[in-house]
């Protein structure tokens, strides 16, 4: 059923021209200043990745084929799985052209709000409709405007298609607002761990007086047992348990929902046995910084072998030990020591010998509270980030299919 006041109309219908970008390259010595160029891989489903932008030399700019805020922009070649992906450009970098592989489609303004299609055909039907076209190879797929213009597409006037846009716009730029609150927490973590780490800032005791001595360059094996307790081949064949595997860590966090097996039929890797305040260090691909805390909810469980399990010894900050991996000195070391390209990593001993600086106790106890602090805000930050894209996805399948209507109050419409 089509809501009430819609229109079902083919896209050929709502488009007054499109154009595909340039297919111009380096024309030597005697060309222009280059320009960035917009190429397949910088458009993504609703958006950009403008980090790394081709620059083109051109012997002379077409400037139909110069980007305006506002275009809707189609990318026509790509792999299976990110062909038909679309997004209205909405930045400000000066001039920027676009590559062959992309379509900039310009909508007939009393039919279609550019926006607004970038958010329908970016989710949903209009999704389903647009990657039902691909056609091609295994690698390569395309998606050819004699069949796109032929979709048909359920659309609400067009000033309720404006209000839905700017509706949906704002959930944009409070979500675009958070990441760079998120990316700025980052960046001040990593600032405050390289001064504190490093003892280039000091801390205050309960005194009030500022933390001396130098630190002391140690031998991480100085400072926790490493792979304290493994199941062995006496461990009860029905022994059951929940297994860690490599797969189930990245930076700081351990997966929710982790496989159980029985110790008969589990994995040859499901070994190492973890407890509260232990640290594991993934020694397979270390790059990845699959380091994370044992906490409370898994005490007791069997992580794989492809992790050190780290046990702090006594007089050590597990908390510190656990920051200081994420320090580029210890990022440092470890890309000295990895081995192999397919399948990167250090091993045991390796581990054992990665150099720490480490102050007194009540220091490191500081240090840590400090940097968990900082951690604590960022996870803050990270759920409001994951909850905002979440209100805003239920909002759009809403708003883009009908079940919730904007009323048209004149010059203005209200949700």
């Amino acid at each position: 059923m089509v809501p009430n006041g819609w229109f079902i109309l083919k896209l050929d219908e709502i488009v007054k021209k499109t154009q595909l970008g340039t297919s111009e390259r380096h024309k030597g010595d005697k060309c222009q200043s280059p320009i960035p160029l917009l190429k397949m891989g910088n458009l993504n489903w609703g958006g950009f990745d403008l980090t790394s932008l081709e620059l083109l030399p051109l012997s002379k700019v077409d400037e139909t084929l110069l980007l305006n805020k506002g275009d809707f922009l189609f990318n026509t070649r790509n792999t299976p799985q990110l062909v038909g992906k679309s997004a209205v450009w909405n930045n400000e970098l000066g001039k920027v052209t676009f590559d062959n592989n992309i379509n900039k489609i310009t909508f007939n303004g009393d039919k279609a709000d550019s926006f607004y299609m970038g958010y329908y055909l970016n989710t949903g039907k209009g999704k389903s409709k647009i990657r039902s076209l691909s056609a091609g190879s295994t690698s390569v797929a395309a998606i050819y405007w004699k069949d796109l213009k032929n979709i048909r597409l359920e659309l609400p006037p067009i000033r309720e298609q404006r209000k839905i846009a700017k509706i949906l716009s704002t959930w944009d730029k409070a979500i675009s607002t958070t990441e760079r609150l998120i990316d700025n927490s980052k960046q001040q973590k990593k600032a405050l761990m390289q001064q504190l780490l490093t003892g280039k800032k000091r801390l205050f005791d309960d005194s009030g007086k500022p933390f001396e001595g130098e630190f002391d360059r140690v031998n991480l094996s100085e400072l926790a047992t490493i792979d304290k307790s493994s199941l062995g081949k006496k461990t009860p064949e029905d022994f059951e348990f929940s297994y860690i595997s490599l797969s189930d860590v990245e930076t700081g966090k351990i997966a929710d929902n982790l496989e159980k097996h029985v110790f008969s039929s589990s994995p040859s890797r499901a070994r190492r046995k973890v407890s509260c305040g232990d640290i594991l260090l993934a020694t397979v691909r270390p790059n990845l910084k699959g380091f994370a805390k044992v906490k409370a909810e898994h005490d007791g469980m069997i992580a794989s072998t492809g992790f050190s399990v780290l046990t702090p010894k006594k007089g050590v900050s597990g908390d510190y030990l656990y920051h200081y991996l994420f320090s580029c000195h210890i990022t440092g070391q470890i890309n000295a020591l990895v081995v192999g390209s397919n399948y990167p990593a250090i091993n045991s001993s390796d581990v054992s010998g990665l150099k720490i600086y480490i102050p007194s106790y009540d220091e490191q106890k500081k240090v840590a509270s400090v940097l968990n602090n900082a951690d604590q805000s960022l996870a803050q930050l990270e759920q409001q980030l994951a909850d905002l894209k979440q209100e805003k996805k239920a909002l759009m399948q809403q708003l883009l299919t009908g079940k919730r209507r904007v009323k048209i109050n004149n010059k203005e419409c209200v949700a």
